[in-house]
This record gives C-alpha cells, structure tokens and sequence, in this order.
C-alpha cells in the first residue's frame, strides 16, 4: 500500500536541545516556537529549570528566562546523549557541584570522549560514565582537535568556552554538524570560522554572557527521513514534508537517496535562525545500491539504519563504512540494525565499522524489538508498510524524538487507501 500526502515533523531536535540549553544561560527570556517536546529534547529543558532557569510553557512557543548563577543539582538526563555532553560543558565552568546521570541505556555510553577534551580547559569531572560529577571551576582557553568528528563533543568544548577567560579553539578536520556555531551568534556570542587546510578552525573569545533571542525551529530532518525512505519504497507513493532544516551537514541522506536513483524535489527555500528550511517531495523510485563512507558518513550517522532497509530493496551490494560512531549510539545500532533486518529476510552482515546488503530481498513477516532505540522502532515501522505481517514491540520509544510519528503514518495512509 502507497503512502500519500503532505506532513509537517517536528522541530529540529539537534536545534531544539541546543535553544533550550542557550535560553537557560541567557541573559533575558529567549522565545522558542516549534520546539521538538520529545522525551530527550524535554530532559534539556527540564536540566535547565533545576539550574534555575524560569519556563513557560504554551501550545504556541516556550519561553526560557535564563539564569546567570547555575544552582547546584543532581540533573537525570534521561536516554540523551546530547544534554548530558553539552551539560557537561556548560556546568564545567560553573561555580558548583553538580552530578549528571540518566537510565540504564545512557549510563552505558561512553562520557570519556567529552571528559578528556573538557579537561584540557582545567575541567575537573568525574566518571568515566554516568553518573559524573562535575566540580565547576574557573576555565582557560584552549586550542583542541577533534579526533572524530562529533557535534556534541565539539559543542561541549565551545560551550565550555563560553566560561573560560581567552580563546577557545576547536579544530575539524572533517565538518561535522554545526548547529551550535550557527545558533551562538544568534545569542551575541561572537565567533570567527576559518576553513584551513587541516580543517575547519572555530574561535571563541571567553568569558560570553549570552543574550536572549528569538527562535523559530525548522522540522527535522532526520525525522522527515523516515517519510522520504516510506515514499521511495512504497508502491505508488509520493510524499511531501514541509519546513525541513536543510542544514548542509544534516541532508546527506537526500544526496544518498539522489545516489540511489531518486528523485528529489525541493521548493519553497527560506531561512530561519541562521538555517536554510524547504519543503521536499520524494516518489515510488526503483534503487541502484551504493558504497557509502569517509566525508558522508558524518551528516547521516542517524539515517544509517534506514539506509540499510532501503539496502535490503536496491539493486545490489550496499557497503557502508567508517559508521563505528554507531556502535554506541543508544543501542549498539550495527548489531541491533543486522540482527533485526535479518529475522525480517534481509541478506545483512556486520563489520566492525559498517555493515553489507545484499538486495533486492523480499521482505517477510516477524515480531520484532525496538530494543528501546527510537530510530530503529521507526526504520522497522516504515519496513512493515511494506510487509504488514512485521510486528513491531517496543514502538512506544519513538516519543523520544517524534512523538505525532504514528499520528503521522496514518495520514498519509488515509490519503491513498
């Protein structure tokens, strides 16, 4: 059955945690519209309130009047990675104690990767993983190199920065994704970006007392995702998602699916909180399998489990590569994504950084687990659209980053019945 119609996804959740932890040490109220109010972009704007900031809430916007003394508190990050790393940097340069922690999923990630970098600015913080305790301390400007490229740790250090007296330097050497250095102007923080031979160089002169500001948050493109994937594997289906973020760090699944063989419309171009928005149409298109590594892999890390079901249906062998990043994302995703396309009939194999498919293969009806990871429970229900005898369990977790996703589905399958 094809899938048919217009929808509109919910805000940018990269966007969202980054307005919501920028309101909350802002000087004034920061106006947020269209904020992602899912269960991970929640766990940011919950951190802030126990720091002191004051929020309201309406069905129209959320406003954020941030507080300059960050009170001391015992703050649960829930299932996100992105508030307890980019906490971390802000409350590294603060006056007091503070512990981090989160659910049994989040304590198993590894804070190493934003610990070490934050220690070279003078961070004292403590744990390896969640929970960490985080002795706020006067900071200094530093130079670091990202080994990988990380939005998050790269926002950690630059957040950090905001604290530290002199300049803090983060270098690239591949670009990653840049919502934090687009957004800190639009608070008053003032950086320099210079494209160089080893990488992206980004400056920041500390200390910054940010601003408050205004923020319309664009729809996101990782969750328009999962309709673009629906629309190209569905028989006689056309769908457009509306106001999406089309962020060049964030579209590399668009210039995949182009690889692949689709078409894509994009139209109505505007800008919105220093990001290019559009609206972006994608039809029934018949695949071409592709090898996928290196540069891109960086502006689709989260897409990778859906390119792997559109894998299972292209002509082919699909290779994806130097995507090790996944492995502890919040379940390890290269074996989760293996194990559970293979119960539903895909020819799949893991390799230490990626994995290989083998298509087309039909799709075959299975009762299979979300393993308490958003991404994977939608992946699975897009590929039950095309063999409605898979079961989904579990598909409660996709409240963390699209709680109107099933809302969503049964539009677009009303509208081609």
């Amino acid at each position: 059955m094809g899938l048919r119609g217009t929808v509109r996804v919910p805000g940018d959740k990269s966007m969202t945690h980054r307005a919501f932890l920028m309101g909350g040490i802002a000087e004034g109220t920061t106006v947020i519209s269209n904020a992602l109010l899912g269960a991970d972009c929640l766990a940011s704007l919950a951190a802030v309130e126990a720091l002191g900031a004051h929020v309201q809430q309406t069905e129209q916007e959320i406003r954020i009047t941030g507080t300059t003394a960050l009170k001391a508190a015992t703050i649960d990050c829930g299932n996100s990675g992105t508030t307890i790393r980019l906490l971390s940097g802000i409350l590294a340069g603060s006056q007091e104690t503070y512990t981090l922690t989160g659910d049994a999923s989040l304590q198993r990630r590894p804070m190493d990767r934003v610990t070490v970098p934050l220690a070279t600015l003078g961070a004292d913080i403590e744990g390896t993983y969640a929970p960490l305790t985080i002795h706020g301390q006067p900071l200094v400007g530093t130079t670091y190199t990202l080994p990988v490229a990380s939005a998050q740790v790269k926002s950690a250090v630059l957040l950090a920065g905001l604290f530290a007296t002199g300049e803090t330097t983060v270098v690239e050497p591949i670009l990653s994704r840049d919502h934090t250095e687009r957004m800190l102007p639009k608070f008053g923080a003032d950086l320099t970006i210079q494209e160089q031979e080893q990488g992206r160089r980004i400056r920041l002169q500390g200390p910054v007392r940010l601003q408050a500001t205004t923020i319309d948050i664009p729809g996101d493109p990782s969750s328009a995702a999962f309709w673009w994937a629906a629309a190209v594997l569905g028989a006689d289906s056309r769908i457009t998602t509306e106001h999406v973020l089309m962020n060049p760090t964030r579209t590399g699944f668009l210039q995949v699916l182009r690889q692949m063989g689709a078409s894509v419309e994009i139209t109505n171009r505007r800008e919105t909180a220093g990001e290019e928005t559009a609206d972006v149409t994608l039809m029934t298109t018949s695949l071409q399998a592709v090898a996928i590594e290196g540069e891109q892999i960086p502006s689709l890390i989260d897409e990778i489990p859906l390119l792997a079901l559109l894998a299972t249906q292209a002509e082919g062998r699909t290779v994806i590569r130097d995507a090790a990043e996944l492995r502890v994302k919040e379940t390890d995703r290269i074996e989760t994504v293996v194990s559970t396309l293979r119960k539903i009939g895909a020819q799949i194999e893991a390799t230490e950084d990626g994995m290989i498919i083998d298509g087309p293969t039909p799709l075959v009806g299975a009762t299979v687990e979300s393993a308490g990871d958003h991404r994977l429970a939608m992946m699975l229900t897009i590929a039950s659209t095309l063999q409605p005898e898979i079961e989904v369990l579990g598909n409660e977790v996709v409240e963390v980053s699209y709680p109107t996703f099933y809302d969503d589905l049964k539009t677009l399958q009303q509208t081609n019945p």
